[in-house]
């Protein structure tokens, strides 16, 4: 891929996040939304490898589902109050269909079982947007509309993944799967405070993600798959076995 190319996918991606953070219309922010999934893709499937064309496959179907969902959904709210506003919301059954989209893009359980496959079929460095860069437009979009959403469905899928997320990474030999289920965990947590206190929610998130970068980017120097790997970074590399401990 050329450097010119890059430079438009990275654009893509920061701008259309950017805007999504800054409008309440919904129009808007389904298309933000589109340019960012459209942008995203070609980065997952960059490897040269069938896996990695796979996880952008997963991502991209999953992704196309719940923006349309989000457009179904803020298309018959706007039928119903003749403003596409995000502070329009009324019908409790367009709210829960918008709530349910959010959380299929943030991969929140029940809808998490997109993540650790893509996760798994991508770079490190990629798994680490996905898992933070990625996450910000959805939250985004949740806090504008909290008041509105469905608080119910919010907090039972914050238990989810709270419990999927601990008991999925028990098992987990491959460290981008684990960092998946990790991310899916720490959603519930941020989901949960989300209800309650959604400027906690933004310092959990922050939290999250200064946590997180700094592992992932380790695992990336120590080119480290599974625990087998880490195993051996204390002879070859034990300044960054140090950082993960």
């Amino acid at each position: 891929m050329n450097p010119l190319s890059w430079v438009m996918i990275t654009l893509s991606i920061i701008l259309s996040t950017c805007l999504i953070s800054s409008t309440t219309h919904w129009l808007m922010t389904w298309v933000c939304l589109e340019i960012n999934t459209l942008a995203m893709t070609p980065i997952i499937s960059k490897p040269n490898h069938p896996r990695a064309t796979e996880a952008a496959t997963k991502y991209f179907l999953t992704q196309t589902m719940a923006s349309t969902t989000l457009l179904f959904a803020t298309t018959a709210n706007a039928m119903s109050t003749s403003n596409w506003e995000m502070h329009t919301l009324s019908e409790p059954t367009t709210t829960t269909i918008i709530t349910t989209a959010l959380l299929m893009k943030m991969a929140a359980a029940p809808f998490h079982f997109w993540l650790p496959e893509v996760s798994q079929g991508t770079t490190t460095l990629t798994t680490l947007i996905i898992l933070t860069w990625q996450k910000i437009a959805p939250l985004m979009i949740m806090l504008v509309i909290h008041d509105k959403t469905n608080i119910t469905l919010t907090l039972m899928s914050a238990i989810l993944s709270v419990t999927i997320g601990g008991l999925g990474g028990l098992n987990q030999t491959q460290l981008r799967k684990l960092m998946a289920f990790s991310s899916i965990a720490h959603t519930g947590w941020i989901l949960a405070t989300l209800t309650m206190a959604p400027n906690i929610s933004i310092i959990t998130f922050i939290i999250y993600t200064m946590t997180t970068t700094p592992v992932f980017l380790s695992i990336n120097l120590a080119t480290a798959a599974t625990f087998k790997d880490i195993g051996t970074m204390w002879t070859s590399s034990p300044y960054l076995m140090m950082i993960l401990s």
